[in-house]
């Protein structure tokens, strides 16, 4: 397998946990271990008596019943819990393509959407959103792309990095065109239920589509990365097999300790969403109000879900250089749009709570910079 560097992991690993002021990041609050316990009466004595052995490939049973809650149509057998979003997307691609396939991925994207097909030597096309349409999604465009050899379409809504929704024809068109031409649909999700507006939500693709493939994680809505773990949820029960098949080579299974802590906040997941989604609806209006402030150097389509948001750049310098020179002297991360082929594009994420504070000093340092 040849694969390029994973420019988005790489320039975050390199500052993220340096940085003092992190204004980028693509995840909700996080919760402390002991926060989690304190959800359930009996909760902390019976993780500290939790079997830290193997569990089941495919998940524990009693964390994916409570996964499968999440969907209209899914059951518990028809789930896999897999280490992370990032072990989903591989396991996904390697799966299904060789390299006599074809593959289409919605862009601007989070890159190992578009790197992992590549690695299986199938060819991939690009469904690109461009900014000058709002990032509006060109269904007929995405028809052109449709080859004999398709075999997977990939998608993300609400999508990373502008933080929008897929419009709901555009997504069950989507859908009905994959099902015409026999298609495997893979949807990230893993921003589904931080809709701004709950009531804009589209259905998950798995409940619409037998060959659709939802992915889930407790990283970003949920705001609980550092538990390592996500999901797929689908229909086809002998893709999911070749799925597991394929995981016997990568992490055999979940850790135990999160298993356990993730069912334990899923059976309470309303609460994490309406603090994630109040801290979220306050930060974007602070964050909307900044680039008020500043016209000359900033405008956006304004997201409507998730934690992050995809501003144009307007000044003079280079955008990661620009970016760079940030961290560097007032310890303030941005993700710059280099990372997806967008140059001219900044990545803010405000899924934290202590972002005023970290916008304030971004506010400060280019006040400096004027003088």
């Amino acid at each position: 397998m040849q694969i390029t560097p994973f420019r988005i992991e790489e320039y975050m690993g390199k500052h993220e946990f340096h940085a003092q002021y992190l204004l980028s990041s693509s995840d909700a609050q996080s919760q402390t271990i002991e926060e989690l316990l304190a959800l359930e009466p009996g909760a902390h004595d019976a993780f500290l008596k939790h079997w830290c052995g193997y569990t089941e490939s495919p998940g524990a049973p009693w964390l994916r019943e409570v996964l499968a809650k999440i969907y209209q149509s899914i059951t518990a057998n028809q789930l896999i819990v897999v280490s992370a979003a990032e072990e989903a997307i591989f396991l996904f691609y390697h799966a299904l393509l060789t390299p006599s396939d074809h593959a289409i991925v919605e862009s601007p994207c989070y890159e190992s959407a578009l790197t992992l097909p590549a690695s299986t030597g199938a060819a991939v096309s690009q469904w690109r959103r461009r900014p000058e349409d709002g990032w509006a999604h060109d269904l007929a465009a995405l028809e052109s792309l449709i080859r004999p050899n398709t075999r997977a379409i990939y998608i993300n809504s609400p999508h990373n990095p502008t933080g929008l929704l897929m419009r709901p024809e555009i997504y069950r068109g989507l859908l009905a065109l994959a099902e015409r031409h026999n298609i495997y649909v893979f949807c990230d999700e893993v921003y589904r239920e931080l809709e701004h507006d709950p009531a804009t939500r589209l259905p998950a693709a798995c409940d619409l589509y037998d060959r659709a493939i939802s992915l889930g994680s407790v990283s970003k809505t949920y705001g609980l990365p550092g538990l390592r773990l996500g999901w797929l949820a689908c229909h086809d029960a002998q893709f999911l097999e070749r799925i597991i098949s394929l995981k016997h080579y990568t992490t055999i299974c979940a850790s135990a300790p999160s298993e356990f802590l993730t069912a334990l906040a899923f059976r309470h997941r309303q609460k994490f969403i309406d603090r994630s989604l109040q801290i979220v609806l306050r930060n974007l209006r602070q964050l909307s109000a900044f680039f008020g402030r500043h016209p000359n150097l900033f405008d956006w389509t304004p997201p409507n879900a998730s934690t992050i948001g995809f501003a144009h750049y307007k000044g003079r310098q280079n955008v990661q250089d620009f970016c760079d020179q940030l961290v560097r002297e007032a310890g303030v991360l941005l993700l710059p749009g280099t990372v997806y082929d967008e140059p001219h594009y900044i990545r803010f994420g405000y899924g934290r709570r202590n972002m005023p504070e970290s916008l304030a000093q971004f506010e400060s340092w280019l006040a400096n910079q004027a003088r």
